[in-house]
């Protein structure tokens, strides 16, 4: 048997192993894709919205004018637009409060289909304020992270198992044709010896001079 071989295909078939692991992630809204509804569209940009670091407003939306039911509906950050202060001259003045808004243009745009499908028609990523991961997306990507070093730790080991294992039976087949070929040499010693001693006692034979 020959190990180099052995151990090199075992090797190569170890390392087929996959140790890739399903991205849990979010994906980023498209222009095009489809919701069941209005409300899992909503929960699909809170969730994108989380991960990447910013909170929903729900904005303005279109409504039939036969049925009054939504046609479309505008996800914003919730920085979005400016914040105007009403003027009333009949109340005192109040000190302004302070406004989050700062003109973000983020959004995606959701309007129905005539298949009732939910479908993005406008999507803008880009925000134009720092976003901040919150802590609950950041201790699930540390999870998942965490799991998904679990698991290839756990490929890892069960792939160096199986090079344990395939060593243990070359050792043990090498350990048997070392023993065969001791057996062999030890039976041609001792026929090598017999010889010897044979020829010796020849050599000290007296000659028979009759």
């Amino acid at each position: 048997m020959d190990l180099d071989t052995e151990v090199g295909s075992v090797q190569s078939s170890a390392e087929k192993i996959p140790t890739t692991c399903e991205d849990r992630s979010i994906s980023e809204p498209y222009v095009g894709m489809e919701f069941d509804s209005e409300e899992a569209a909503r929960e699909f940009y809170s969730g994108y919205a989380r991960q990447e670091g910013f909170i929903v407003r729900l904005d303005r939306c279109h409504r039939s004018e036969t049925d009054n039911r939504i046609l479309s509906r505008r996800f914003s950050c919730n920085k979005q637009g400016f914040y105007v202060r009403p003027r009333n001259g009949t109340k005192p003045v109040q000190r302004p409060r302070v406004s989050i808004r700062e003109g973000c243009e983020a959004m995606m745009l959701v309007k129905v289909n005539n298949h009732g499908k939910w479908v993005v028609t406008k999507f803008v990523k880009e925000h134009c304020h720092p976003l901040q991961v919150s802590a609950y997306a950041t201790d699930r990507t540390l999870l998942e992270s965490k799991d998904f070093k679990i698991q290839l730790l756990t490929r890892e080991l069960q792939r160096h198992d199986k090079l344990c294992q395939l060593y243990r039976q070359l050792l043990l087949s090498l350990l048997e044709s070392v023993e065969e070929q001791t057996q062999v040499l030890s039976g041609k010693l001792e026929l090598v010896v017999n010889n010897v001693k044979q020829l010796e006692n020849d050599v000290e034979k007296p000659l028979d001079t009759h």
